[in-house]
């Protein structure tokens, strides 16, 4: 009897997730379903990176391939990720606890693991990836039947595969127009080869001439053809104990489309395309407990890949205050932060918003606490632009205020974006400073700019920003620990307006104290009109924590003063609300160069 160990298995299955690793950028070239977004090729290497990493040789077949699954559930992105993860698990579920198996009972596995994918899709379309997850299921055991020989049976089984793979392009008409094969289906397909191969041969398997380079143009009739109705990707792992993937399945098909659930009642990771991240979330926060979430945001990368503005990236984080509408339409890759409450976590300005954090501070005893973006949320980003553009920019939030600049130290070493031209720097700003910090730096590169050069005037600027906040309530002060109950005790009794400032290191600092609104916002005007004697501002911005009208007013008076409109009046992230407090202002300015 022909048998395949534990050890055959992990090690077949570590070759074969490098070889989908090093074949990325084809799946992302021709990544054109269910959203033309060119991700495949990023999301199938997130969860080939963490088998990689995290799945190890059991002391069984079984418990392998479970180590194996649940690797790529937590590594697993998109549809084609979480199929791929769904997959696995049912190749788990379907071997019995020994050192090794027959191939007989491995072709059974195959087929039984592409019923798992089929069941944790609420529409299966056929041409996809599990239309070829079928097909080697198939195949091989018919294979079985034939021959004695694995080398034969796999072989055979592997030319009916490519075969499957081709016919995807006629069994979808955008698969059809752009004259590809489903590129989900293709990661697979590479998957198997890389795994098969090292199985029969003990080797990696080689480049083809024809994976070198992809070189397609999808007709421009087509471009919008398959555009999804929805914007954001949205997906999380849930941990509980009695999970119903069948019941989260039904109730998110009213809330978007793409919907697949993967995992088991104790683990589950969701995906949803949707309008609604924050409903989505909510509801889920009754199923279990989430331990990663992620919002794509479908209508920027359909923008990446198809009507890219400019050969650099601009990357910043969610305390950057700025006009939504501005962000979309200079196409600003936000990375959002996360934010604790109640053992729940939310992401900064796509999940919660101010309005929503000020309820939930007013109800609780505690504030809520935010976290820098998770190593992986950094790393997946990161090495998806590298994908699209020549280099990149990041400008983060103090380094003094938060970890962020540190998660994209760490990012950044990631072996799947190393030789790349990436560019970090410490903004020593927040919210609507650094926010101008953004927009300049977008401006230089639409401008031509060449990337050494901006890099070099916004390290510059950064000390010629500044951020002058308005809080007008500081209970957020008292209960964050800003200031000590007893000094906070009378700071209220004198009604203490304090005007919070960043020094030069980027660390909060007071820059002055009133007793009333008045009498604070006269020490904003002074300020400014102190700079207009001595310097010119360039531009400058006003955000608000639930509070546009005073706002709106104070931008009136700034426009006196300075002759020139704010670039923009916007709200300013849940973070800020958290420790500016409602009612909050804040005036940020940029100089001009001398």
């Amino acid at each position: 009897m022909m048998l395949i160990t534990n050890k055959q298995v992990y090690e077949s299955f570590i070759r074969g997730a490098h070889h989908v690793i090093e074949r990325k950028e084809v799946l992302n070239k021709i990544n054109v379903f269910p959203v033309r977004d060119g991700d495949t090729g990023s999301n199938l290497s997130s969860m080939m990176r963490s088998i990689i990493e995290m799945a190890e040789n059991k002391v069984s077949v079984k418990t392998t391939l479970e180590s194996v699954a649940d690797a790529a559930l937590y590594g697993a992105r998109g549809n084609s990720g979480i199929i791929f993860a769904q997959y696995f698990r049912g190749l788990s579920e379907s071997i019995e606890g020994d050192e090794a198996i027959s191939v007989n009972d491995f072709a059974a596995a195959c087929r039984c693991a592409a019923k798992y994918a089929y069941d944790a899709i609420e529409n299966p379309v056929e041409g996809t990836m599990i239309t070829v997850m079928r097909e080697w299921g198939n195949v091989l055991t018919a294979e079985c039947k034939r021959h004695t020989s694995l080398t034969e049976i796999f072989r055979n089984a592997l030319n009916q595969v490519e075969i499957a793979l081709e016919r995807t392009k006629e069994q979808m008409p955008i698969l059809k127009k752009a004259n590809v094969v489903d590129s989900g289906a293709k990661g697979f397909t590479y998957f198997i080869e890389g795994a098969i191969y090292y199985l029969m041969n003990g080797e990696v398997l080689p480049q083809r001439a024809d994976e070198e380079e992809v070189i397609f143009e999808l007709p421009e009739d087509s471009i919008h053809a398959n555009a999804d109705e929805y914007r954001y990707c949205t997906e999380c792992l849930i941990e509980g104990s009695q999970i119903d993937p069948e019941n989260i399945k039904e109730w998110l098909h009213g809330m978007g489309n793409s919907v697949v659930v993967a995992g088991s009642p104790k683990k589950c990771k969701v995906h949803v395309h949707t309008d609604d991240p924050s409903t989505v979330f909510e509801y889920l926060y009754h199923k279990g407990n989430i331990i990663y979430q992620k919002v794509d945001d479908m209508v920027r990368q359909e923008a990446i890949v198809n009507h890219r503005k400019y050969n650099i990236a601009l990357v910043t984080d969610s305390i950057a205050d700025l006009p939504k509408e501005w962000i979309d339409e200079e196409q600003i890759h936000v990375v959002h932060l996360d934010i604790i409450y109640k053992n729940h976590t939310y992401l900064d300005k796509l999940t919660i918003q101010p309005q929503q954090i000020l309820k939930k501070c007013a109800e609780g005893k505690e504030l809520p606490t935010s976290s820098q973006p998770g190593p992986k949320t950094v790393e997946n980003l990161l090495d998806y632009l590298t994908n699209y553009y020549e280099s990149i920019i990041i400008l983060t939030v103090s380094k003094e205020l938060s970890g962020t600049y540190n998660s994209f130290v760490n990012g950044m070493k990631n072996q799947s974006v190393a030789g790349h031209k990436i560019s970090l720097i410490n903004t020593k700003q927040n919210s609507g400073a650094q926010g101008l910090l953004v927009k300049k730096c977008a401006d230089l590169i639409a401008s031509g700019m060449e990337h050494n050069e901006i890099v070099k005037e916004i390290e510059r600027l950064t000390n010629h920003t500044k951020i002058l906040v308005q809080v007008r309530n500081i209970e957020h002060m008292i209960r964050s620990g800003r200031l000590s109950v007893k000094a906070g005790k009378i700071a209220k009794m004198v009604g203490m307006k304090p005007i919070i400032t960043l020094d030069e290191q980027g660390k909060g600092t007071l820059d002055g104290v009133a007793f009333s609104i008045r009498g604070s916002s006269s020490k904003l005007i002074r300020h400014i009109r102190k700079v207009c004697m001595t310097d010119q501002i360039e531009s400058y911005s006003i955000v608000h924590v639930n509070n546009l009208q005073a706002a709106e007013n104070l931008g009136q008076v700034m426009m006196q003063l300075i002759g020139f409109s704010p670039s923009y009046i916007c709200e300013t992230s849940s973070i800020i609300a958290i420790s500016a407090g409602d009612g909050a202002i804040a005036v940020s300015y940029l100089l001009k160069r001398r």
